[in-house]
């Protein structure tokens, strides 16, 4: 065998060597069986001396380096489709790490609920108490105000403005009033009548505004706790619209629950984007092999038209 033989036929075999590597990758039927092909036509020309060894080489410069460099740029394409979804993934990550470490836990909001109620019900009494005695004592615990100011990025219901005004509006001539409080004089009625015993049931807010609603142990009747001016009204459920009550998570969980769901889609997405090949390039990687398994290809003009197609392909937005 002559030089210029060995060196076509060694060229040829690192050629082929790319190739399997990049049908490795890929997975794709027409990418492998193009691999197998070539390897035929290797092995044809080195098995047969009288052939034409420089068709060879023209083979692999009109086909395979082309098969090849569309392959490569497909691949190059596809790794930074990757890269920016795992760009997104830790994106999504390190918010989901943030907020985690500044959220308030379903249990902590559970006892802090039963906490503020007994709050609650106590420094009712005692209102009840400052009233009847016309006494000028501060009638409320330590911290009352500090539970809605703690949980309600989190756990309170956004309402409007005007619902807001709305659930407010009292007649002066139907509340007790003194320098710490005002209360509806029917609620205090029922406050007495079931031993001040009320639990907490749901927090609404209208901007920086906070609003604390609570439910009667004993009876199906609520009220409202503005701690802007300790205000206490009975409440009509119906009157606060807007508000989704089935919604039990906090912002922030729903949040980290949103992204995690979310990134678990992006992981998925990353598998089918590493080896993401075009319908296009596909059916032409599938006419190229058929072009190729014609055992007189070589000798066809066909040939050199598809090789052509796929060197147009490079230059091309489809991939």
């Amino acid at each position: 065998m002559d030089e210029n033989a060995k060196k076509i036929l060694d060229d040829s075999t690192k050629i082929i060597s790319k190739l399997q590597v990049l049908s490795a990758f890929f997975g794709d039927e027409n990418v492998y069986k193009i691999y197998l092909r070539t390897q035929v036509i290797h092995t044809l020309f080195e098995s047969n001396p009288d052939l034409d060894i420089n068709k060879l080489e023209l083979f692999h410069v009109q086909f395979t380096d082309s098969v090849i460099s569309l392959l490569k740029k497909i691949k190059r394409g596809n790794e930074k489709n990757e890269s920016l979804l795992y760009d997104e993934i830790q994106l999504n990550r390190d918010l989901i790490d943030k907020l985690s470490g500044s959220v308030h836990t379903e249990q902590e909001f559970s006892l802090d609920k039963q906490r503020q109620s007994l709050k609650m019900s106590l420094s009712l009494r005692k209102l009840y108490e400052a009233l009847s005695n016309d006494s000028p004592d501060y009638p409320f615990s330590r911290n009352l105000n500090a539970f809605g100011a703690r949980y309600c990025e989190d756990y309170f219901y956004d309402i409007t403005p005007s619902v807001l005004d709305q659930l407010l509006l009292y007649n002066p001539n139907e509340v007790y009033s003194n320098a710490h409080a005002t209360i509806h004089k029917r609620l205090m009625g029922l406050l007495c009548k079931y031993d001040f015993r009320a639990v907490f049931y749901e927090g609404l807010k209208a901007g920086v505004a906070v609003i604390e609603v609570y439910k009667l142990t004993d009876e199906d009747r609520y009220f409202l706790f503005s701690p802007a001016g300790n205000v206490f009204l009975l409440c009509d459920l119906a009157k606060i619209t807007g508000v989704d009550w089935s919604s039990t998570l906090s912002k922030k969980t729903r949040i980290i629950r949103e992204l995690t769901e979310k990134n678990n889609k992006l992981a998925a997405a990353v598998g089918a984007a590493k080896t993401f090949m075009p319908d296009g390039i596909r059916d032409l990687l599938a006419e190229s092999y058929k072009k190729i398994a014609d055992i007189n290809f070589l000798q066809s003009s066909e040939f050199e038209v598809q090789a052509n197609i796929l060197k147009t392909m490079l230059n091309t937005d489809i991939i």
